[in-house]
């Protein structure tokens, strides 16, 4: 028994410091965040809360800023939005109606078209990154919030599960929408959308994480600050962290730092159940 006792001890403790070495270094950073710019750069970063909390957060989120002194924090956060909203949405699109086009209509690629497909995850943003870009400025979509999320709806990751999941459902429902008079949308949308909304929500929290982290194509299709989402701009704050002889304002990097963590993790707490079951579970 105190064996057992000790072994539950030891787990906890073990998980204990685990959180606490993750969390870390987001403490630093908020804490960090709440001082000014002559502390940080005479004591260094700080563990304990400061006094400028509300000034320094405003200041990011409401004056503007960057080189071209036109760009706020409160814009990168929207511009940040979208993207994730659109590539999360984009994505389970594409890859719920790509799975159901190989699982139900069974034409005679469907297998060798869905390897190669799934063969796309062997191929990084970066290899295909310079095509991408040429696509996309032909089209003139560079600067626009259709050009960030277009080029990066298509899933191989999402088209796996869903195919995965379609393989699951019993034909007995195929059988009896078909002697319903149900057609091939309607089955889709009556019957396959609705047992499948767990993983569909499972699927949009991790694109939504993933869209709303992208740094390299974002970079490279924005010139104009106004289409800056908030990771772009950490990166851009920490290269003109010194303006005019000023103290570098590493307060104002922080914030950014905590704005830009705070959405993926408010959305993976509000719909952590969904997340789980979506990806535990085989909803019939």
């Amino acid at each position: 028994m105190l064996k057992l006792s000790w072994h539950a001890i030891s787990g906890h403790l073990i998980l204990i410091l685990g959180a606490i070495f993750m969390t870390a270094p987001v403490w630093v950073a908020f804490m960090s965040s709440t001082h000014s710019a002559e502390t940080l750069f005479r004591e260094g970063l700080q563990a304990w809360p400061g006094g400028h909390f509300f000034e320094n957060y405003n200041e990011v989120l409401f004056v503007e800023g960057g080189v071209m002194k036109r760009v706020t924090a409160s814009m990168m956060l929207w511009n940040s939005l979208l993207l994730g909203i659109g590539f999360a949405i984009g994505k389970v699109v594409i890859s719920t109606l790509a799975a159901y086009a190989i699982v139900y209509f069974r034409f005679r690629l469907a297998a060798p078209l869905f390897w190669i497909i799934f063969m796309t995850l062997l191929l990084p943003l970066e290899v295909r990154i310079i095509p991408s870009y040429e696509v996309v400025a032909g089209m003139g979509l560079l600067d626009t919030h259709t050009g960030l999320i277009l080029p990066l709806i298509a899933s191989a990751t999402g088209t796996f599960y869903f195919r995965q999941f379609y393989k699951s459902v019993p034909e007995e429902l195929l059988e009896a929408a078909r002697l319903d008079g149900a057609n091939a949308w309607q089955f889709f949308i009556d019957i396959l959308v609705p047992i499948s909304k767990t993983m569909i929500a499972a699927i949009l929290i991790i694109m939504f994480v993933v869209g709303w982290n992208q740094y390299l194509w974002p970079l490279i299709m924005t010139t104009n600050e106004d289409n800056y989402t908030l990771v772009i701009g950490i990166k851009q704050i920490y290269q003109v962290l010194s303006e005019g002889g000023e103290l570098p304002q590493f307060q104002k990097a922080y914030a950014l730092t905590i704005l830009a963590t705070l959405p993926p993790v408010i959305v993976v707490l509000v719909f952590q159940s969904w997340f789980v079951k979506g990806l535990v579970e085989s909803e019939k």
